[in-house]
């Protein structure tokens, strides 16, 4: 008797970390593996990653997720794959790497956006991708490349983004997802590539670089003989392409369920807001900042905005007590520090002390985008002590994160929450205080290869929508709501128009502090 296939294996390729991970058809991680990714940066900043290593690493956890699972070979209906976004990995002839992967991290792309970003043809294209122009995006890499390093396009026959090589590898096939094409060379509405945002870039002549897109949840390929070798995995076990890394975790931590769109936070060292709406209910902003992000859900989209800076401002003053009691010989490490962060948090009195967690050495980059940005606290008095530092600093980031709900237009009812931070019962109590909702936390650990898997599970017929595979993927794993206090809603109400004016009027002090 051949053995049941129960399994879907999920890819996440992150920037830090690539995970291999097992779920049930129905949703429950059964186990995972992880491999450590290395990237190289340079003094003109470069940041590097190398296409063959990526691939290694990517079948080494595989292999590694087989020998925690009995007979996943035999087991696995589907594999799915989802990666970091943005970026630019070059293939050329016979599907070598052109040189290594420009990843998202890679700044030198920042003379083209400026550039760009002036030309009367931006508009155009921020209306159709509903994306703001950065570094991070190919659209600007590919641009800064055609300009400064010519022969890196003339040697390449298609650019790719991390997921796509990857499953280039699975299956031989070269194709990319429609959420990376909308927000980089596309348009949101169609989900497919636009010639006026190619015209806008400068890579019109470039256009044969592009690959064609496919969608996960109708479209796959089966694993080649060669990755399956690689693998452990069987030649033939159907490969879906998920679609980027931030709408994959999304999904997966719930930006809609029970048929209706939601709200994700994920709050790590940066903050990720994403809100899922009808296309025709996307509101583009003035300033030109955020993205909008295909769902693999007909006509949903994520429209997105990302501040810089999330819990290293917390890392930031932490350390710093972490150094003063280490100095009078009491060492404690920064985990012993974030143990204590909601006691001190219930200690403080609240106030009016106005934190900006611009601690970055990026600046910020949503809802506003400004290099020179920097955190400062507005509200100090003597009476001060260390608690209430703590506190307006997670008050902070309870703004930022309202900051960016508000240049979407929309504040919403109800938010979830995923990331580690999410465990801090003081962060849930601000987050929803500051936009005055009730704050659900996802319980699902890799949200982003369960997102990318569920992709699969619809591909390969074991649900007949997406809608219906969210009820067994993603709700369960929701906690209860808890609604912010009415009396904290109003405090929130009133600080943020502080913050919003401080905002506002201590900008230009930040070039000021920036020149040298």
């Amino acid at each position: 008797m051949s053995e049941a296939k129960d399994l879907i294996v999920g890819i996440d390729a992150g920037t830090s970390v690539m995970k291999a991970v097992a779920f049930t058809l129905s949703g429950r991680q059964i186990a995972s593996s992880a491999v450590r990714n290395s990237y190289h940066t340079a003094d003109d900043g470069a940041v590097t990653q190398s296409l063959e290593q990526t691939w290694i690493d990517c079948a080494r956890a595989l292999r590694e997720l087989g020998a925690k699972v009995d007979n996943l070979a035999s087991r696995a209906a589907a594999i799915a794959v989802t990666a970091q976004g943005d970026g630019t990995w070059l293939v050329g002839h016979d599907n070598k790497p052109v040189g290594d992967a420009w990843l998202w991290l890679d700044a030198r792309a920042a003379p083209t956006v400026e550039r760009l970003a002036a030309s009367g043809g931006d508009r155009r294209r921020f209306e159709a991708t509903g994306t703001g122009l950065n570094t991070c995006q190919q659209g600007s890499q590919l641009a800064h490349m055609d300009k400064n390093y010519r022969e890196l396009l003339d040697g390449a026959e298609t650019a790719m983004h991390c997921k796509d090589w990857l499953y280039l590898n699975l299956t031989g096939e070269r194709v990319t997802d429609p959420s990376e094409v909308s927000f980089t060379f596309g348009n949101f509405r169609t989900r497919q590539y636009d010639d006026a945002v190619l015209d806008a870039l400068g890579l019109t002549h470039r256009r044969s670089l592009l690959p064609p897109v496919i969608d996960g949840t109708e479209v796959t390929h089966p694993l080649s003989a060669s990755a399956a070798e690689a693998s452990g995995l069987l030649a033939g076990t159907p490969v879906s392409l998920g679609y980027v890394d931030m709408a994959m975790s999304a999904l997966g931590a719930g930006v809609r369920s029970s048929r209706q769109n939601a709200a994700v936070s994920a709050i790590g060292s940066t903050g990720v807001h994403l809100l899922a709406r009808p296309v025709n209910d996307i509101l583009l902003n003035s300033e030109r900042t955020g993205y909008v992000i295909a769902l693999p859900i007909p006509g949903i989209v994520t429209q997105v905005q990302t501040n810089m800076g999330a819990t290293i401002n917390l890392d930031w003053l932490l350390q710093m007590g972490a150094d003063l009691l280490g100095e009078f010989g009491h060492p404690v490490s920064l985990n012993d520090m974030i143990a204590r962060v909601d006691g001190w948090f219930a200690a403080s009195k609240p106030g009016n002390i106005v934190y900006h967690p611009y601690i970055s050495e990026a600046g910020e980059r949503g809802p506003f985008v400004n290099a020179k940005a920097r955190a400062n606290f507005s509200g100090l008095s003597s009476r001060h002590r260390f608690p209430d530092l703590v506190r307006a600093v997670v008050e902070g980031l309870g703004m930022a994160t309202r900051d960016c709900y508000a240049a979407m237009g929309h504040l919403p009812n109800e938010l979830r929450v995923s990331g580690g931070a999410a465990r801090s019962k003081a962060l849930r109590n601000t987050m929803g205080a500051a936009v005055g909702g009730a704050v659900r936390v996802s319980s699902r650990e890799e949200a982003g290869a369960a997102g990318a898997s569920m992709m699969a599970a619809v591909a390969i017929g074991a649900y007949r929508t997406m809608d219906d595979c969210i009820e067994d993927w993603v709700t369960p794993e929701l906690g209860a709501a808890e609604a912010p206090a009415q009396p904290d809603v109003e405090r929130m109400e009133k600080l943020f128009a502080a913050y919003a004016e401080i905002r506002r009027g201590i900008a230009p002090a930040w070039d000021v502090l920036a020149a040298r």
